[in-house]
């Protein structure tokens, strides 16, 4: 399986476009040592021909261009075989509608997030321009399914979505209740070579069964947006704290790195990292304490083979 993460940052990216924090003005003037970042999305293949999209991030256009097996064949083919979406947040789903051209495009979701995306999106004509423009493929917890080319082919793939703690997208926060498919994380496996990446870029809070579902797994990608609860309170960012935005802490005695180092996981990254996060500054006492426990944190162009 080949793992390629296109971006590994939080919505907004980092920097973020209005924030002048510490993290953000460091890095746009050289004072502190960190990577930019775009926001958080991954692909993966199990040929290295077909691809599917973990995510549809704003930045995606961008992100296709950044890697060249992305790129279309001759006269207008996309390796693109299809996107699976975690939740309904734009940060997830945004980049759908920069998909718009005259593509055919395969979307595994949860029946919640599909009818948060189109039901009352006057933009979602963008993408029904000809019958078939978008194919939905519904996904719910616990069950397994095979991923599908785009003509219906086996991929070598199959997903295995797990309900987290999540919220109600922005968008729709006071229209729907909530719902425990809302949020998922994905079990991507290849039976082939016993392979399983385990994808969970939003958790917002720790539950009993998690380590479990993750153990299984060669590789984890896991929800890095906040070191701490206060983070965005404390220098006034905000009035919400992590949790409040359903983020689960990495740092702390009861936060998601000690869960992390407990596993046995090949590999252990954080992705879906804030721009407010002192883990995206490489020389922090955070990311050392990351590094001490066996956990990276993504960064754009990074890539595995599995």
């Amino acid at each position: 399986m080949l793992v390629r993460v296109l971006g590994s940052a939080a919505g907004g990216g980092f920097p973020q476009w209005n924030c002048a924090c510490r993290n953000c003005r460091g890095v746009r003037d050289g004072s502190v040592r960190a990577r930019p970042r775009s926001q958080a999305q991954v692909a993966v293949s199990a040929d290295g021909v077909n691809f599917f999209l973990l995510g549809a991030s704003p930045d995606v256009r961008t992100q296709i261009e950044s890697f060249s097996p992305l790129h279309p064949r001759p006269p207008r083919r996309s390796p693109v075989a299809g996107v699976l979406l975690a939740h309904g947040d734009l940060e997830q789903t945004l980049g759908l509608l920069s998909l718009r051209e005259s593509q055919p495009i395969t979307v595994y979701a949860t029946e919640r997030v599909q009818k948060g995306f189109t039901e009352g999106n006057a933009l979602y004509r963008a993408l029904e321009r000809f019958s078939g423009q978008v194919t939905w493929r519904a996904i719910a917890p616990l069950v397994e399914q095979p991923l599908l080319l785009s003509n219906g082919a086996p991929s070598g793939l199959s997903v295995l979505p797990v309900a987290v703690p999540g919220k109600v997208p922005l968008h729709l926060e006071e229209r729907v209740p909530a719902s425990p498919e809302d949020n998922v994380g994905f079990l991507i496996r290849e039976p082939a070579r016993g392979q399983t990446l385990a994808y969970f870029p939003s958790v917002g809070a720790p539950i009993t069964s998690l380590p479990w579902h993750l153990s299984e797994a060669n590789c984890i990608f896991f929800d890095g947006t906040f070191w701490s609860d206060d983070e965005l309170v404390a220098p006034g960012l905000s009035e919400k704290r992590a949790t409040d935005l359903a983020h689960w802490p990495v740092g702390g005695a009861e936060g998601s790195l000690n869960m992390l180092a407990g596993l046995t996981a090949a590999r252990r990254i954080l992705i879906h990292v804030n721009n407010t996060n002192p883990l995206l500054r490489e020389d922090s006492l955070e990311r050392r304490a990351a590094m001490a426990a066996g956990v990276e944190v993504a960064h754009d162009g990074m890539e595995l083979v599995m």
